[in-house]
């Protein structure tokens, strides 16, 4: 493999205001232009977006130059996938009309030069986090989605982004603080799924802190960080995986 695979999550574009998201925005635009000489993948693995909701002719305004960026990466044959996390979990597909990238609302499996991947957010999986997955239910039932629909997007949009601010669900304390290894649930998750199958690497968001920690026997559980605080990114190059910070 002559060229990389990259990964990047949690970057909550929109958060906690458009003025103060943009900085975080141009940085990550600029990544994404340094990157765009030897990416062969990009995986972006959830929260891209603070909030974003699909109404069937209306999508949130703004991120104009992600978007613009990442429309630029996919037209040079570039290949992108986009998953979903808690905050963008209403996306449907507008990326994959508009963009030609395909939307996966569950981790997914996908080989690299004979290396197992398994992707996905994280926000649900493992252990506890009761909480979380009722609410999740809730807000991915397609009732719950047709009643918020018929709120005008000023309204609707404006509701969401108070809610999702004022909550600190951009990075409850539960999101920056590490647990351990024995109470992380991601990692406990990881370890369950080898006792079924060999993945090499399990690549997830949601945690917001940067992390590579050994589950098995040649595996890694890799958390991708944020771009709030730390600027991190993925990098596989075909023989191994690092975590890096872009400066």
């Amino acid at each position: 493999m002559n060229k990389k695979i990259y990964f990047a999550s949690d970057q909550h574009f929109g958060a906690p205001t458009p003025e103060l998201s943009f900085p975080r925005e141009q940085r990550f635009v600029s990544w994404l232009d340094s990157i765009k000489h030897d990416a062969h993948t990009l995986f972006l693995v959830g929260d891209l977006f603070d909030f974003w909701f699909e109404y069937k002719t209306v999508v949130p305004r703004g991120f104009i130059r992600v978007l613009g960026k990442i429309a630029e990466l996919r037209d040079s044959g570039i290949e992108i996938y986009f998953f979903t996390g808690n905050h963008d979990l209403w996306m449907d597909d507008y990326f994959e009309k508009e963009l030609n990238i395909p939307v996966y609302h569950k981790p997914k499996t996908f080989t690299f030069n004979n290396k197992e991947f398994f992707i996905g957010h994280g926000d649900g999986l493992g252990p506890g986090d009761k909480g979380y997955k009722r609410m999740k239910k809730v807000f991915t039932n397609p009732v719950s989605k047709w009643f918020f629909r018929w709120l005008h997007p000023d309204l609707g949009v404006r509701l969401a982004q108070y809610l999702s601010v004022k909550n600190k669900l951009i990075s409850g304390a539960e999101d920056v603080t590490f647990l351990g290894e024995e109470n992380e649930w991601l990692v406990l998750y990881s370890k369950r799924k080898l006792e079924t199958k060999h993945y090499d690497y399990f690549i997830f968001g949601h945690r917001h802190l940067p992390m590579v920690i050994n589950v098995g026997q040649n595996s890694e559980y890799i958390n991708l960080g944020d771009w709030i605080t730390y600027f991190t990114y993925g990098v596989f190059d075909g023989e191994k995986f690092e975590l890096k910070e872009y400066e």
